[in-house]
């Protein structure tokens, strides 16, 4: 306490706010710097140690002071005992009001402050010496400014009280009430204003009392260990449910594919939990999502099916598993499937481009294709085809051939994708489908009569793609008539009309505008006819097929005697589909698994 008080009194006198010789300054001790300070008489009790009996109210004093009085007094006449008094020479103030200040932020609503509650707060004292004003305000410490009414204001001359030198500082005194009082930081100035204090600087109030006893043995180490107990059972609860989440049906006999089989996390981070954002297209067939493998970064598209099938799910597999085994560049490979609950996922290479049909049937003003780019992609799906009918080691029959199920690479490249109708077999045995399954337009004559797809069916699905591709036209299309009814136009049955006429040129897709290689396009024409033949036998193979294409082989002419006519049924358009019941154990589905594509923008 001493050390305090002696670093106090030096810093007074070396700011020469006390006036004491150089040579004595090294001599002093406390006790003499304190004897410098202290006015003669002054009793430290409830004369604050300015005064005593005698003393008190003296014109001789010369003190003005300012009292933050927590004790009330009636021998000095306290308004109360948590009071601001501005006293002159005397203990009995000269105006006095509750301690608090006038809040600005409340429209100069006055609050109460209490100088005994342990709050920190600032204080102002401030005099006008020409306006003979003397002011004090109050404000807790966290005011962002000073209060701009003051809580206490007194109108007095004080020169005849004020001497030439005057010591300015705080004087306190004990008491029958044990009281506190902590200066935290002070600022004085003669003849201006004093500098603002940077709370930030100011240092603690001291704890008050005695050292609180931890409750951390009694409470807080219970709490800790039921906190504790609580986030274990949330993790056991939190990875049970997780595991549960990510559960895959896995059977003894899927060991034999386990190189396609892929996790379901995977996918499921690959999709972002299958987000509607990352939704590609939906159909009768499942919906499609757009992903990116984290493992490989690779894109994919998975496609979510419902396996609730009349076949076995072991032969369902095995069949999906053969045709993951096809790779060919006009061919949409299938990475792998994923089997979970009731549902099972199909992952394929992501196209970028999206689907044909998207080209061919935009709206007006749309990205279109040109003839060269047409050509190209004939040529290719017609190559793919090629592939599972002859070249891979089982016939694979797709038994959906269309402009929507052709996807492009970003390279524009025509791929042949959506095998949930495909059926294979072995080479030189007959397929044993007896559903039929499509979409109307590209279904061959005989499948309504028997039922039974061949690999004759599928050239008759290409062939309608062809003239889709060439024309610009879907295989049925229904329009209105002058009379207000509705017409079929088969498209097969329009390009023959066509031909018949001599000007087959006439068929091809008006947003070409004329811009194609003549030979090209008729010799597309005349082929997608062929391959429309109502005879089976009358159709190409898909290796004849690929050779006229390339111009390995002459077409051969077409009859016009022939019957070119649709013989199919002739209800719905190209967005309804037909399947008649039968033993065959397949997947149907309408046409809107055209809409399930693997691409963007869909």
């Amino acid at each position: 306490m001493d050390k305090c008080l002696d670093d106090f009194i030096r810093t007074m006198i070396d700011s020469n706010i006390l006036d004491v010789p150089n040579d004595d300054k090294d001599l002093l001790t406390t006790k003499t710097m304190i004897d410098l300070i202290v006015l003669p008489g002054a009793l430290p009790s409830q004369y604050l140690g300015l005064f005593n009996s005698t003393t008190n109210g003296e014109p001789s004093n010369h003190v003005v002071a300012v009292e933050l009085d927590t004790i009330y007094s009636s021998e000095f006449g306290d308004i109360n005992n948590n009071h601001v008094g501005i006293d002159i020479n005397s203990l009995r103030s000269v105006e006095s009001i509750p301690a608090g200040y006038y809040d600005d932020n409340n429209n100069g609503g006055f609050r109460n402050l209490s100088l005994i509650g342990g709050e920190t707060m600032q204080a102002w004292i401030e005099y006008d010496g020409p306006n003979k004003q003397l002011n004090v305000t109050l404000a807790p410490i966290d005011a962002p400014n000073k209060p701009q009414v003051p809580l206490l204001s007194l109108s007095r001359d004080l020169s005849p009280i004020l001497l030439d030198s005057m010591y300015v500082g705080f004087s306190s005194a004990t008491g029958s009430v044990y009281t506190s009082h902590y200066i935290l930081g002070w600022s004085f100035k003669a003849n201006g204003q004093a500098d603002a204090l940077d709370l930030s600087k100011l240092p603690r109030l001291p704890r008050i009392g005695p050292k609180k006893k931890s409750k951390i043995p009694t409470i807080g180490v219970p709490v800790f260990v039921g906190v504790l107990v609580l986030l274990c059972s949330y993790g056991v609860y939190y990875l049970a449910k997780r595991r549960k989440m990510f559960a895959e049906v896995m059977e003894d006999w899927e060991l034999n594919y386990g190189p396609q089989r892929l996790k379901y996390k995977e996918l499921y981070i690959a999709t972002e939990g299958f987000r509607e954002k990352e939704l590609l297209g939906t159909g009768g067939f499942g919906s499609v999502y757009r992903g990116t493998l984290p493992s490989t970064k690779t894109q994919v598209a998975v496609k979510r099916v419902s396996h609730e099938s009349r076949q076995g799910m072991k032969e369902f597999i095995a069949e999906i598993v053969s045709m993951g085994q096809l790779r060919h560049r006009n061919l949409v490979p299938l990475l792998g499937y994923c089997r979970r609950k009731g549902e099972l996922l199909l992952v394929y290479d992501f196209m970028p481009n999206g689907s044909l049909d998207k080209f061919l049937f935009g709206p007006v003003g749309s990205e279109t294709l040109n003839w060269s780019q047409r050509f190209h992609i004939i040529k290719g799906v017609a190559s793919g085809l090629l592939y599972l009918h002859e070249e891979w080691e089982k016939v694979v029959i797709h038994r959906d051939i269309k402009a929507s199920n052709v996807l492009l690479d970003g390279e524009m490249n025509g791929r042949l994708g959506d095998f949930g109708l495909a059926r294979l077999y072995d080479h030189g045995s007959v397929a044993q489908t007896t559903r039929v399954v499509g979409t109307i337009g590209y279904l061959a004559p005989e499948l309504a009569r028997r039922g039974k797809a061949t690999k004759n069916t599928d050239v008759f699905a290409f062939g309608a793609f062809m003239l889709e591709v060439c024309c610009g036209r879907r295989p049925i299309e229904t329009t209105q008539t002058t009379t207000g009814s509705e017409e079929d136009t088969i498209l097969v049955e329009w390009t023959v009309s066509c031909w018949n006429k001599g000007m087959i040129l006439d068929a091809c897709d008006p947003k070409l505008r004329g811009d194609y290689v003549a030979e090209e396009m008729e010799l597309v024409l005349q082929l997608g006819l062929l391959c429309s033949h109502t005879l089976p036998a009358a159709r190409p193979s898909m290796r004849q097929v690929v050779q006229f294409l390339e111009g390995n082989m002459p077409l051969p002419p077409i009859s016009s005697a022939l019957d070119m006519s649709y013989c199919g049924p002739l209800i719905g358009s190209d967005d309804n589909a037909f399947s008649y019941p039968s033993s065959d154990q397949a997947f149907t589905r309408g046409a809107s698994v055209a809409e399930s594509v693997l691409s963007n923008g869909r």
